[in-house]
């Protein structure tokens, strides 16, 4: 099993131990691991890298030698515990993301099997780095986010819910229907694929708008197995360059070259 799935059954293994209350924290016979213990509500051993990876999330508030849910720990602790679907169960990866609001970045509690993006983020490579980059992950979380919101997605079926008198059962733009919002979506979904140019805004619309798998992006396409993962990784640079220009300015100036040189050094223009 993957390193990604332990810490995701670990993260929630521990929210939905510590939503019966508070527990003390000591230390484990394995060094990397800590006991949390709850009284009448026994003891388990978690990771130590896990629980203050939650801390750090803001899903919990550690004292001394305790830890306890916080509010929004508390929130996702009872979505966890709510009656579900024994068959979604199976089909469902829940594991907590980070997602933009206007208060900044929050976590959320997200299927991760719904989304091709999800399951690539979670992937290695061979020195053990991820695949992709939290901003490459973020950008196209955010593009699909946009494409939502415009409701581009289109109608696969009569529109029941206005009535025939109102003539919107049928065709037409449906431009003077949209709201404010989701107008603007579509706006910044049109600036995106702009800017990421039609040689790399295709197989990002089909990852992360359409949630293709990358397999049905190479068939379709015709290209050689396991590129699309690469196409994929290009253009969500090219996107995250787009949303965050600041960011790549900040990144180019740490990085650029000094020139070190005498009192009468001079340099030549060719």
């Amino acid at each position: 099993m993957e390193q990604g799935s332990n810490n995701s059954g670990s993260r929630r293994r521990i929210l939905r131990f510590l939503s019966g209350g508070p527990a003390s924290v000591r230390p484990a016979a394995c060094e990397r691991q800590v006991l949390l213990e709850a009284g009448g509500r026994g003891t388990i051993s978690v990771e130590g890298s896990v629980l203050s990876t939650l801390a750090s999330q803001g899903m919990l508030v550690k004292g001394s030698h305790s830890v306890a849910l916080s509010s929004e720990g508390a929130q996702l602790a009872r979505r966890l515990a709510s009656p579900s679907d024994v068959f979604q169960d199976r089909h469902r990866d829940l594991d907590l993301v980070a997602v933009a609001s206007k208060d900044g970045p929050a976590m959320a509690l997200a299927n991760l099997a719904e989304s091709p993006l999800a399951q690539l983020v979670r992937r290695k490579t061979k020195d053990g780095k991820p695949f992709l980059s939290a901003r490459e992950y973020q950008a196209g979380e955010r593009l699909r986010s946009d494409y939502t919101r415009g409701q581009i997605m289109p109608r696969l079926g009569a529109n029941w819910v206005a009535s025939v008198s109102s003539g919107r059962r049928a065709g037409g733009s449906g431009l003077a229907e949209l709201t404010d919002t989701a107008l603007a979506a579509r706006q910044r979904v049109d600036g995106a694929v702009e800017a990421v140019g039609p040689e790399l805004s295709g197989v990002l619309v089909d990852v992360c708008c359409f949630l293709k798998g990358l397999e049905l992006v190479e068939a379709e396409r015709g290209w050689p197995v396991r590129s699309a993962k690469i196409v994929l990784k290009t253009a969500l640079g090219v996107l995250a360059r787009h949303y965050s220009p600041a960011d790549c300015a900040h990144h180019r100036r740490e990085h650029r070259t000094l020139h070190w040189g005498a009192e009468d050094y001079r340099p030549k223009i060719s």
